[in-house]
């Protein structure tokens, strides 16, 4: 019992450090999304080798970013319909981007395309979507050098805020991106 009220009050202590945290951090501006980096500096193609959780930010064929990611919680093979936890492979574009995301920023993976939707109708299943790009759920960011360790998410990409800030700068809609195991 001893154990069960120090891990409760280790919780609540952890959630009111992370909600005043959210809000020092709210106040300086970090929930608003960066300005674009200058064309000359943003990527045109984006590169995720799932094997290696690894997303590369490419421009003109040359890594000019590297970010270790999380993924899916079922990270191994393609994602073939709404919740199995994979992150698809494939090739995709960022189509849109969302500020007010229940995580620290996201861009939007154009999943599912034409085939992953047929494959998915064939089996009577919904092929999922949603699929981002992001950062930490909002509250916790604090927490994002552990975002590494696990694959946490329900199929989207995840990288810390700081990264996500970055990736955000750097990306700008209709980037293509290839998804490999």
């Amino acid at each position: 019992m001893n154990r069960i009220l120090k891990l409760l009050a280790l919780l609540i202590l952890l959630g009111l450090g992370t909600a005043g945290y959210t809000q020092v951090m709210l106040r300086k501006g970090s929930g608003t999304p960066p300005p674009m980096a200058p064309a000359d500096q943003q990527a045109d193609a984006i590169f995720v080798d799932k094997s290696d959780r690894a997303l590369v930010l490419l421009r003109d064929g040359e890594p000019i970013r590297t970010y270790d990611i999380s993924m899916g919680g079922n990270p191994e093979g393609h994602k073939t319909q709404e919740g199995d936890e994979r992150t698809p492979t494939g090739t995709y574009e960022i189509d849109w981007r969302n500020e007010n995301s229940i995580a620290h920023l996201s861009l939007h993976i154009s999943y599912p395309n034409a085939e992953d939707t047929a494959q998915a109708q064939a089996r009577g299943v919904s092929p999922g979507g949603n699929i981002m790009i992001h950062g930490i759920l909002n509250g916790w960011g604090m927490l994002g050098f552990l975002q590494h360790h696990v694959d946490w998410t329900k199929g989207c990409i995840a990288v810390t805020n700081a990264e996500m800030r970055e990736i955000w700068s750097l990306v700008p809609n209709g980037t293509p991106i290839t998804i490999e195991e």
